[in-house]
Parts: structure tokens; C-alpha cells; sequence
């Protein structure tokens, strides 16, 4: 209790949340940046349908101990939903970090720990990424991702994005 707004102190159950922090900006921003963490909790399906089936989960990539990444994929149960999470757990961003994915398309940023409305550096993938036909982690397709330092960054594929832009693409090869 506290946790979601960095209380510096232990909980107490004699004593009061010291809520006086949440005047100061770096306690409003984590505590934004849990608010957001939940509501993307609560809006995704692939983050609950599956929470305890094997099916729900699938590892990207747990073994870069060089760069201390590591990167996994959230299904949806009765979907084709998926949430790719890359987590970037030292204090050097890494720009071009490939990562593997399994279909083509717009994958939007939907959340990313190190934004500047939480207290961090701004380093981001300005929204999404488009993938490149570039095999990678034994997937068909990868995305060329600039990780901040100590952050988490969530994507999710955008098929709506995707098939329009599909769509376009097909119709000015035919003219």
C-alpha cells in the first residue's frame, strides 16, 4: 500500500499513506504511470485471457545476457490478439535492437516506462514500428526498436493500421 505512488516508507497498518508525497511531480508521475499500467491491463485481452495457460505465453528472447533484454509475446484466448513486451534492464538505451515477431505490420507503442509523463528520459519508438522482412529470433518478421534504459515498452500489432495501409499499397500496384 503506498507502492503506487513511491511512499518512502514501509506500510504500517498503525500509521497513515503518506499521501503529502503526491504533491511533489516525480510521485504524480509514477502514480500516472500505474493508473495507465492498469487501465492497459484492463483494455488488452491477451494481458488476462490466458494468465494461466501455457497458450497465453511465449518467449521472444530470455537468453541476451550481454545486453540484459529480454522480450516475450501475450496471446488472447479465442483471438489473434498478442501484446509484444521488451524489457530493458540496464541503464544504457539500446538503439537497433532487433527483436523477433510473428506477423507483418504497424506495431503501436502502448506503453513505454521511460516517457516523459512518468519521469523519464523521452527515449521512444515515436508511437510504433513498422516490421522488416527480416527473420529474426525465429520468427518471420522482426522490428528494429530503440530500448530505453531501465524501461519496459509494450506493442501491440495494429491490423486495422496494417490492412489499411495494405490496401493502399495494393491498389496503386494495380493502376
Amino acid at each position: 500500500m503506498g507502492m503506487e505512488f513511491a511512499q518512502w516508507s514501509e506500510w504500517n497498518v498503525w500509521g497513515s499513506l503518506e499521501w503529502h508525497l503526491l504533491e511533489q511531480e516525480p510521485h504524480q508521475q509514477l502514480k500516472q504511470f500505474m493508473t495507465d499500467l492498469n487501465q492497459l491491463y484492463r483494455q488488452e485481452i491477451a494481458l488476462y485471457t490466458q494468465d494461466f495457460a501455457y497458450e497465453g505465453f511465449e518467449w521472444v528472447d530470455c537468453s541476451d545476457t550481454r545486453h540484459s533484454v529480454i522480450s516475450f509475446v501475450r496471446k488472447a484466448k479465442e483471438s489473434d490478439e498478442l501484446i509484444l513486451t521488451v524489457c530493458n534492464f540496464t541503464p544504457q538505451p539500446h538503439s537497433h535492437y532487433r527483436v523477433g515477431v510473428p506477423e507483418a505490420g504497424f506495431y503501436t507503442e502502448l506503453l513505454n516506462s521511460d516517457a516523459r509523463q512518468y519521469g523519464g528520459s523521452n527515449v521512444g519508438n515515436l508511437g510504433g514500428k513498422w516490421t522488416d522482412e527480416w527473420s529474426f529470433h525465429n520468427r518471420p518478421y522482426s522490428l528494429d526498436l530503440c530500448l530505453p534504459p531501465l524501461a519496459t515498452v509494450v506493442f501491440k500489432l495494429d491490423r486495422q493500421k496494417t490492412k489499411a495501409v495494405q490496401t493502399l499499397s495494393q491498389g496503386s500496384v494495380e493502376e
